[in-house]
């Protein structure tokens, strides 16, 4: 081959090669323009003023609201009912007190009896952590109606109540270790595993399943307005 065509030949595969990293350079650079909007706006701050004029959330809200404004009512009729504290009843009470709520645990208890006002200093903690349920005691000695009707020989006895129905009772601390040094947390556990309380981890995840379902709308919504 003739030198100069060959220099001429290799001159022209160099100028080539330039110009296809030249494309491929300017090709990547344009993806990249692509990308950078969507991603800006993605990570922009959302209105929530602009936010609130859309339908869909605007009925979430609605239905929070009023969610929220049942369950106060709800509280509320639970409270006049004798839910949310400790009490103490007397046996002329014990019936409408066990029959008057869907879930009662009643403390049936000797008042010289240490491991009772063990008991005692548990329950009190719990019971306005769960005004679903109606937490009340009764003095065993003056109560022997109740007493042997129930078959109460061992105290402390704490009786579960549902609908006015004794499903199921905790006798003395053998289902909590048989220890007088139980936690609070183990009672409490005990009680949802029996039914007669609600798991407060399980409450909290539902009031903040609205708070969720808002957070995934925001998302798709700002998502949109980049495309």
């Amino acid at each position: 081959m003739d030198p100069d065509s060959f220099r001429s030949t290799l001159s022209s595969l160099a100028f080539g090669n330039v110009i296809a990293a030249a494309a491929r350079d300017y090709k990547k650079e344009l993806l990249a323009q692509d990308k950078a909007p969507a991603s800006s706006t993605a990570n922009e701050e959302v209105d929530l003023d602009e936010l609130m004029d859309d339908p869909e959330l605007e009925k979430l809200h609605a239905d929070r609201i009023a969610a929220l404004k049942k369950e106060a009512e709800k509280r509320d009729a639970l409270k006049r009912k004798g839910h949310g504290e400790y009490r103490e009843i007397s046996e002329g009470d014990f019936l409408s007190e066990v029959t008057g709520s869907e879930k009662v645990i009643c403390h049936f208890y000797h008042r010289e009896f240490y491991r009772c006002k063990i008991m005692d200093k548990h329950l009190k903690l719990l019971a306005p952590m769960h005004v679903d349920t109606k937490f009340i005691k009764i003095d065993a000695e003056n109560a022997p109606f109740f007493v042997a009707k129930l078959a109460v020989k061992t105290l402390p006895c704490v009786i579960l109540f549902r609908k006015g129905i004794a499903v199921d009772r905790l006798v003395g601390f053998q289902d909590l270790g048989s220890k007088d040094d139980f936690t609070t947390k183990t009672l409490e556990n005990l009680l949802v595993k029996k039914g007669i309380i609600s798991d407060k981890k399980d409450a909290d995840e539902d009031n903040d399943e609205d708070t969720r379902r808002r957070t995934v709308r925001s998302s798709i919504h700002s998502g949109s307005d980049s495309d």
